[in-house]
């Protein structure tokens, strides 16, 4: 059988998606992001699990992205998220203000099939006057005066993650970022990209086993070799800090943003980190 490609995997997105994105350092599907500027997703709804970074950026320059829900976006050492900041001060995207454990609380309440998870540790900040939706009670377990946040389930309706290799049984193999569990979990659909296939099932080999996402759990599986470029994927390449770093230059300027589209997303494959550096634009 066929595998599906990577732009037939992004055609299944709908435009309206709330979508799961993880950090740069946990494995996030660039080539995802990149297939869906080239079907010219619309009105996504960007979960960053719990961050957001380089896939994000380029989501929202290229006009895919009405709202996010994340702790932060950047660009790591490159320092801020261009496209990001432009839209928030433009107010072309609405910004749902979250922390890191709250994300991973309430996904934890979709993975267990719950309506709702407590957590402590943000009472007292501000950020509770712009989440209505997060709610302070009492601890019905304690005597009184034990005031405790309860959060809402969140439920993605697809989680896009690249692995380093998925098996002929569907398994994707992410190695040592095991938070990509919960996020496959608490989601509806899980989209995937790998390096490379590989025969057998990985669940049956003790090494592999506990490194895997079962499955049952995903979707679909496209190849796409070196499909989180230019971040870092595990030990099979590093993060491409020259590139980031140029991008970052080019992306303070729509031209510049544009430019860069038109020659790593609607031409040509990923480059690699020895290729010829981006013409800077003028800006």
């Amino acid at each position: 059988m066929t595998s599906p490609t990577v732009d037939t995997l992004a055609a299944s997105v709908p435009d309206g998606a709330l979508v799961a994105l993880p950090p740069d350092n946990s494995l996030p599907s660039v080539a995802l992001a990149r297939a869906l500027i080239r079907r010219g997703a619309r009105g996504l709804r960007l979960l960053g699990v719990p961050v957001s970074g380089f896939a994000t950026d380029l989501l929202i320059g290229a006009g895919c992205v009405a709202e996010i829900e994340t702790s932060a976006v950047s660009l790591g050492e490159a320092g801020f998220a261009p496209r990001f900041t432009q839209a928030l001060k433009a107010g072309t995207i609405l910004v749902r203000d979250a922390t890191c454990p709250a994300i991973h609380t309430m996904l934890q309440a979709a993975e267990k099939g719950v309506p709702f998870m407590p957590l402590r540790g943000i009472i007292g900040s501000d950020i509770l006057a712009h989440r209505p939706d997060w709610k302070v009670i009492d601890n019905p377990f304690a005597d009184g005066g034990d005031l405790i946040v309860i959060l809402p389930a969140r439920q993605p309706d697809v989680a896009l993650i690249h692995g380093v290799m998925a098996d002929e049984a569907g398994n994707v193999w992410t190695g040592r970022r095991r938070e990509l569990s919960t996020v496959a979990h608490a989601s509806k659909r899980v989209l995937a990209t790998v390096e490379r296939m590989v025969p057998g099932d990985m669940l049956e080999d003790e090494r592999l086993a506990p490194g895997c996402i079962s499955g049952t759990y995903i979707e679909a599986v496209a190849v796409a070799e070196r499909g989180a470029w230019p971040v870092a994927l595990l030990d099979e390449y590093g993060f491409d800090a020259a590139h980031v770093a140029e991008y970052a230059r080019l992306a303070k300027t729509e031209a510049g943003f544009r430019e860069y589209l038109d020659r790593y997303v609607f031409n040509g494959p990923p480059a690699r980190s020895a290729d010829k550096p981006i013409a800077r634009a003028a800006e």
